[in-house]
């Protein structure tokens, strides 16, 4: 699999798990947008690049109090985006959860 994001690498351990999870969700929001216009190779990057944010996530030392909800995120997408959807997600479930970070994130930008 490709780096995307080679240079965000270096600063990812800086965000809040908040802002990790915000960012996470806006790929996982294009992934959703590009596979509803048909743009699977597009989508598939989208997912990708999640992914990648994902394990920097998962390697953050201090999210170790969090790496279950992480790792379960991570198992739960896999399945949505190329798996049997064992687990029966949907697009507005993704896009619900991660509005939540979103507005949090930002509200925590806002606030400081």
């Amino acid at each position: 699999m490709n780096i995307f994001h080679k240079n965000l690498s270096s600063r990812w351990n800086k965000f809040s798990i908040v802002e990790q999870m915000a960012n996470i969700g806006a790929e996982v929001g294009r992934a959703i947008s590009w596979r509803k216009k048909g743009k699977t190779e597009i989508s598939k990057s989208a997912f990708y690049r999640a992914l990648e944010l994902i394990d920097f996530s998962i390697d953050d030392p201090k999210n170790k109090n969090s790496l279950k909800e992480i790792l379960r995120l991570r198992e739960l997408l896999v399945d949505y985006f190329i798996g049997d959807n064992i687990y029966h997600s949907a697009d507005k479930q993704w896009e619900k959860y991660s509005y939540f970070f979103n507005f949090a994130a930002r509200n925590n930008i806002i606030n400081t």
